[in-house]
């Protein structure tokens, strides 16, 4: 598990002078020219080439989503060309310069240990082996070294990913846990700089250009990245641990370009899910046949169903639609009517999922709902309430997506939203999206049930180019991205003043906590956090393969439950983003982004068109990709974000154009 420490790191030999920065210039290939020392079974030398872990292990290559048994690695001859290549100091004594050398710890039949550290070496013998070529400056210790360097100083963050694996000779399947442990120089103390550089080194190590496919592989890459560059780090000991071994592949999750294109199995969830992102427009089962490939007489069977359950109801046209858990009360109106001036609402909120919607509700009090249905257009949900000494309205866009007709459904329904609420001044996108993680440092750890509040990024403002134009959005059309920011960031300040204090102060537990009650009660989606074994973090390593990542453990945790935590930084989407984890991470690091979302460039346009100066974007995490993938943890998510809303409206001033 990733775990911070208050211990410092290990005393080194004297270091270089202080970098300017981490370099890797031509480091980051596990695939060199020239060949570290291994020993005829594929593993590095540890003086027992008998060793029933890494010789089972050296046979082993990483699959991820397909398990393909491996032939065995052609290594036997690597040890003659490293011979070749090296140069023998064995009598001599070589300048006192720093080198990188791998020392074997440990081992057992299911386990071994290895240090790779940086030495001032004084003396070579005949119990190592020096890379020459394009390893200079690397030392192989034949020897195993009892005992573990983190037995004297407690490493100053470690990070576990967890590979699966396929043996060539056996044809199991098996899944490795690798775990990195980091010491730093002692001039490097700074806890978040140590985070950033240990997530930058795994990035490079597990990066889907060059993911080393085998255990030697893995090892010479590691030792390839502290020759070239990361020289803020000392020390890493890796420790490869077997946990399981099974005659069937492990359970891996399908990377959506595998499963994007698949069509849907045609159940009572995936066809009440469909209608309830299309609420409140009505939906009829020829066109949900037809768009999915659907028999229109499976559908209707299927319809029928989840009539009698009473979860839709039959409209005009042969038309379905969600039947609401306050159905009752819901108004149907041809046009809005007249609200009274002091009933007026001064803020908006904008949902786009169903669930999103009935979690804005749940915060609401003195709720009254009017439905506009319509057959040319889209047909419109207004739900008035109050937040405090605020008046809100809240709706629902009847679609989002990236298609054209999508964008301008959501642009107009937004606008007309606007037009029909005239007082309104501040405007919220709240939701469900996707987290951006953090592979080290939990504080910036962005998991499932956390909530990201769009928020220009500091630290970036800082470094960047003063010319760059602040934002709190942005959205990625081919090569052109369009960025927001709001004329008056009051709404961002009281999100600020939420996340310095929430520590001490957090209002939202208790709005969720209420909120989860009442909807228990009424509605029969679940909206309590699932559990925390379900959020699994995979990382994409190319080939459709993945790697299993654990969690930065937080210090707050109560009995392993990570409490909600709040995060202020920049959102985005784009129509590429969400078919390749490679462009949305490349996008998100690139321009600092926390979370990702299903495309919201219409509304915010539209907000910004209909000159409101102020909004912001609020989303609880429910997946690592834009919050659609799954919707197992959506309602918990879409939950929290609305509870986070409900504290920034309770923590603005009361309205005075009323």
């Amino acid at each position: 598990m990733s775990e911070r420490r208050t211990h410092t790191q290990m005393g080194p030999p004297p270091p270089p002078p202080k970098p300017n920065k981490s370099q890797t210039s031509n480091g980051g290939s596990g695939n060199g020219n020239g060949n570290v020392n291994v020993d005829a079974n594929g593993v590095l030398p540890n003086g027992n080439s008998n060793n029933s872990y890494n010789s089972s292990n050296s046979n082993n290559k990483i699959r991820g989503n397909k398990s393909v048994a491996a032939p065995p690695l052609a290594v036997g001859g690597e040890q003659n060309e490293l011979q070749n290549t090296s140069v023998s100091r064995r009598s001599q004594t070589p300048p006192r310069t720093e080198q990188v050398v791998m020392t074997p710890r440990g081992k057992t039949a299911n386990s071994t240990v290895i240090l790779i550290e940086r030495k001032l070496v004084d003396e070579i013998n005949d119990r190592v082996h020096v890379a020459g070529g394009d390893h200079t400056g690397i030392i192989i210790n034949k020897d195993t070294v009892a005992g573990q360097k983190s037995a004297s100083k407690a490493a100053a963050l470690s990070l576990e990913f967890r590979v699966f694996l396929v043996s060539a000779n056996t044809g199991k399947h098996s899944q490795e846990s690798r775990t990195l442990r980091f010491w730093f120089r002692d001039w490097l103390t700074n806890d978040e700089k140590q985070a950033h550089i240990a997530q930058d080194f795994f990035k490079e190590l597990v990066s889907p250009q060059d993911f080393p496919r085998d255990y030697v592989g893995f090892i010479k890459k590691i030792m390839k990245l502290m020759q070239h560059g990361y020289s803020e780090i000392q020390s890493i000991e890796i420790e490869l641990r077997i946990l399981e071994q099974t005659s069937a592949p492990p359970s891996r999750p399908l990377s959506l370009e595998e499963s994007q294109f698949e069509s849907p199995p045609l159940t009572q969830e995936k066809v009440l899910e469909l209608i309830e992102q299309a609420y409140p427009n009505p939906v009829s089962p020829e066109d949900l046949a037809k768009d999915y490939g659907w028999s229109e007489q499976d559908v209707l069977l299927v319809i029928q169903s989840l009539q009698e359950r009473g979860l839709i109801k039959s409209m005009e046209y042969n038309a379905y639609t969600r039947i609401h858990h306050e159905d009752k009360e819901i108004k149907v109106v041809k046009q809005m009517p007249t609200i009274a001036s002091n009933k007026q609402p001064t803020i908006a909120i904008i949902t786009a999922q169903y669930c999103e919607k009935l979690a804005v509700d749940a915060m609401l009090e003195n709720k009254e709902t009017f439905v506009r249905y319509t057959t040319v257009g889209e047909s419109n949900v207004y739900t008035l309430g109050n937040i405090g000494a605020h008046r809100i309205v809240s709706t629902k866009l009847p679609s989002v997506g990236s298609t054209r007709e999508a964008m301008t459904a959501t642009g107009n329904t937004t606008t007309r939203l606007l037009g029909t609420f005239q007082k309104v001044d501040f405007v919220f996108i709240v939701g469900v999206a996707g987290g951006v993680p953090h592979y080290t440092d939990y504080k910036k750890h962005v998991r499932l049930g956390d909530v990201v509040i769009s928020y220009v990024d500091k630290q970036r403002a800082l470094l960047s180019n003063s010319k760059e134009k602040p934002y709190v959005y942005l959205y990625k059309s081919g090569e052109d991205v369009k960025t927001y920011f709001p004329i008056n960031d009051s709404l961002q300040q009281i999100a600020e003043s939420l996340q310095a204090n929430m520590e001490l102060k957090r209002p939202w537990e208790s709005y969720l906590g209420q909120a989860q009650q009442t909807l228990a009660q009424k509605t029969e989606s679940d909206f309590g956090r699932p559990d925390p074994k379900t959020d699994k973090l995979f990382m994409n390593i190319g080939n459709n393969e993945v790697i299993e990542v654990a969690h930065p453990i937080a210090a707050d945790e109560l009995n392993g439950v990570p409490r909600l935590r709040l995060h202020l930084g920049p959102i985005g989407s784009g129509r590429d983003l969400v078919r390749s984890d490679d462009l949305r991470t490349q996008f998100a690091r690139k321009y600092g982004l926390l979370a990702t979302d299903v495309e919201m460039s219409s509304v915010l346009d539209s907000i910004i068109g209909n000159c409101r100066e102020s909004f912001i974007v609020v989303k609880g995490i429910s997946d690592y990709k834009d919050g659609m993938s799954t919707r197992k943890w959506q309602n918990f998510a879409a939950l929290s974000a609305a509870s986070v809303v409900k504290s920034v409206i309770c923590g603005m001033d009361a309205p005075t154009n009323v």
